[in-house]
């Protein structure tokens, strides 16, 4: 009917239907069978792939920028020793603090070859691209270029597939897949990147990091975090004094005003010089008995990670448990609903409820597991941080490279004022692989 009504002649020559003849009696039961076939054809093909994914193969027309594809093993990847520095080169400057768009400038600067320039050098595929072009056009790097490098598990040796599908078998329209339908493989491969390096990158993409309006990043970008609320701390500067000054306050505090934590104000010179004390005096400590630090961090870090990792490991068990109740729920309410012990509202209802709960779970549960997993890399880290200390030496200044080497988070307490009214404040620095050691 729809044809008709819309004034559209339809032909299928090979079934032999003309809507101008009349209507085909067999022809919608056609139609249903080839939606039923597509339909096949859809799972088989998706079938097909997550065996492939599951085997931790890749796929692509090009390997990633580092990797070439194995002569022999389809599929396989192997380290590209001509390129393999150029991964290293952006994963380092982001573990120093860099951002991408930084990134971007420097490799820009520097004239390091994009993917693909390097294709078209090695296959002669992106020629249009290069034709009549300037050579700086070889050197062409994009921010999302960067940012897509820095996230991809790629380069720590595993494969992550299904991030995004069609809309169904009947549309080519690309949705993103929420992670925790992600096929992810791992050790498919040998890794460039380091994963605590890649860990404390992802950290470093999540915090915010802006440029002041004199276009200079502060040192402690990222870093520094509320002690009650947990929000970063905002980064300002005091321009109303004769002797301008810049300082740290609570961003939820900020934003949403008295009664949603408090200011946790702090004088960025005054954080500047605790950190730098703290620091020598590790420095010190090592130079003067490196053995006697050792046990001392080994002994009070990681009993502080062990009673955080206990805490983490009691909810994620708690959300997994809520999750496999959640699942049993669905399969009683839909049997209820075909034994129409329940209405269609109320079915509607519950199914809506519980989908959000699911989505909630789902996604509190791919960070609980994340954060063990780096809980359990960080719990040996006590000699990486020694090497560290010992590498930096004893610092004169505080430098951006610096801090986010030695430091994972500094809280800062609200201050308060003793019986001789004097000001007291306490910050909490927890060090990168060993946490809060005093």
């Amino acid at each position: 009917m729809y044809f008709p009504s819309h004034n559209v002649r339809y032909i299928a020559i090979d079934d032999g239907v003309d809507s101008e003849k009349g209507e085909s009696e067999i022809a919608p039961f056609k139609n249903i069978i080839n939606e039923w076939v597509a339909r096949d054809t859809s799972r088989k093909v998706k079938s097909a792939f997550k065996t492939k994914f599951a085997e931790g193969a890749h796929y692509g027309a090009y390997a990633p920028l580092g990797y070439k594809k194995h002569p022999d093993i389809k599929g396989k990847l192997l380290i590209d020793d001509e390129t393999k520095w150029i991964i290293e080169k952006i994963f380092s400057l982001a573990y120093q603090g860099y951002g991408s768009a930084k990134i971007t400038k420097q490799l820009r600067a520097e004239k390091v070859p994009t993917a693909s320039w390097l294709n078209f050098t090695r296959y002669g595929t992106f020629a249009h691209i290069f034709e009549g072009k300037p050579e700086s056009k070889r050197y062409e790097w994009t921010i999302a270029h960067v940012k897509a490098i820095l996230k991809s598990e790629v380069y720590i040796g595993n494969s992550v597939h299904n991030m995004q599908s069609t809309v169904s078998f009947k549309s080519k329209k690309k949705v993103r897949k929420p992670e925790s339908e992600w096929f992810r493989v791992e050790n498919t491969h040998e890794p460039i990147i380091d994963k605590e390096v890649f860990y404390r990158v992802q950290e470093q993409i999540k915090s915010r990091r802006r440029q002041t309006k004199e276009k200079a990043t502060p040192i402690f970008a990222g870093l520094v975090k509320c002690a009650d609320c947990g929000w970063s701390m905002r980064f300002g500067t005091n321009k109303a004094n004769k002797t301008p000054y810049s300082y740290y306050a609570c961003s939820y505090y900020g934003q949403f005003g008295k009664g949603n934590c408090s200011m946790h104000y702090i004088r960025y010179d005054v954080l500047y010089q605790a950190v730098l004390e703290r620091l020598q005096y590790w420095a010190k400590a090592v130079q003067q008995d490196e053995e006697k630090v050792l046990n001392k961090i080994q002994k009070v870090g990681n009993a502080e990670r062990i009673r955080e990792k206990k805490k983490k490991a009691s909810t994620l068990k708690k959300a997994e448990n809520r999750q496999n109740e959640i699942d049993r729920l669905f399969a009683k309410m839909y049997e209820d609903r075909a034994c129409e012990k329940i209405t269609e509202r109320n079915f509607v209802m519950l199914s809506s409820k519980y989908q959000k709960e699911q989505i909630e779970l789902e996604q509190q549960i791919t960070s609980l597991r994340e954060e063990l997993s780096k809980m359990e890399q960080d719990m040996i880290g006590a000699e990486k941080w020694i090497e560290l200390i010992k590498e930096y030496s004893v610092p004169k200044e505080l430098t951006a490279p610096l801090l986010n080497a030695m430091i994972e988070k500094i809280l800062i307490h609200e201050a308060t004022t003793n019986e001789d009214n004097e000001r007291i404040q306490e910050i909490e620095i927890y060090y990168r692989f060993i946490g809060k050691v005093e």
